[in-house]
């Protein structure tokens, strides 16, 4: 069950991960939500150990490619009993290992395509011989660091005012096509979308850093190792590419948001949709149900009936 059923190559691909089937509804509605938008390259699904065989027959029953991933770990560990999401999120840094691809561009199964963005495939990065030493490292959209919910755990720092967003109020239009510099605010980027281009060089640098005990000191997992291990060595993108729902919240970061502009919003924190029952508080929730909703709808007509 769990082989790899990677189809003819193709040099550039968007890559997901997945451990269990907790967020398989939303990587099914993702990997449709590309295909609604015309993307013109394939999903892979990276798998864990953990993910189970019910888990591969989704995939398997839909075409979906998949490849095995090891499960990273740091070698000092960091106590995630507030947020258990982050102990699986250190693989979310092997897309950097997938040196037979040029171009990876890492999603988080909880987003949701709104419009084709096939051209952070084309996004100039510093080439794999510069071993990750560039300016150019990477490409991601910024972390928000208000803590609109308030989380007692959250580090003491992450207030509006050190939000990188925040520096964006006075200038929306320029919000929707640029970010803000890398080193605005905390200077952190969202783990949730990561554009690659993969180099064993920079995976070996990310790999050293994980077996430092500076990774106890990370509250938030790859994100936080991606951001200290290249301190504004990354291109920062407008939020459009990875729009954190809560961005749009009002009095959070209602001032640059546009819907209209939004490429792929990220469901961050919870519910998430398909965990949700009757109507949600959050608007942007209703586009996940509706675009699920056309994709369980085409899969019934193809025979292809299961729990997710």
């Amino acid at each position: 069950m769990g082989e790899n059923n990677l189809k003819p190559h193709a040099s550039k691909v968007w890559t997901t991960l997945i451990t269990n089937t907790a967020y398989l509804s939303g990587l099914l509605t993702l990997e449709y939500s590309l295909r609604r938008v015309g993307s013109k390259y394939p999903l892979v699904v990276l798998y864990t150990d953990s993910f189970p065989a019910e888990g591969h027959k989704a995939l398997d029953s839909r075409n979906i490619l998949k490849r095995h991933v090891p499960y990273l770990l740091p070698s000092v560990p960091k106590d995630y009993t507030n947020d258990v999401r982050f102990y699986d999120c250190w693989s979310k840094l092997t897309p950097f290992s997938l040196v037979e691809y040029d171009r990876v561009v890492q999603l988080d199964s909880d987003m949701l395509v709104l419009q084709n963005m096939d051209e952070l495939m084309d996004i100039d990065l510093d080439p794999p011989e510069m071993a990750g030493n560039g300016n150019r490292v990477f490409a991601a959209s910024h972390a928000c660091t208000c803590n609109p919910l308030h989380k007692p755990h959250y580090p003491t720092d992450w207030v509006p005012a050190n939000c990188a967003y925040s520096t964006q109020h006075d200038n929306p239009d320029v919000a929707q096509t640029a970010g803000a510099s890398p080193i605005a605010g905390l200077g952190i980027p969202n783990g949730g979308l990561q554009v690659v281009s993969p180099a064993q060089a920079i995976y070996d640098k990310i790999l050293g850093q994980l077996a430092t005990s500076t990774t106890s000191s990370y509250d938030f997992a790859d994100q936080s190792l991606l951001g200290d291990l290249f301190y504004g060595r990354w291109v920062a993108l407008p939020y459009i590419y990875n729009a954190l729902k809560t961005l749009r919240w009002e009095g959070v970061h209602d001032a640059i948001w546009r819907d209209e502009n939004v490429k792929n919003v990220h469901y961050i924190l919870g519910p998430k949709p398909w965990d949700e029952s009757g109507p949600s508080k959050d608007p942007s929730h209703a586009w996940w149900t509706s675009l699920n909703e056309k994709r369980l709808s085409e899969e019934q007509e193809t025979g292809v009936r299961d729990q997710f």
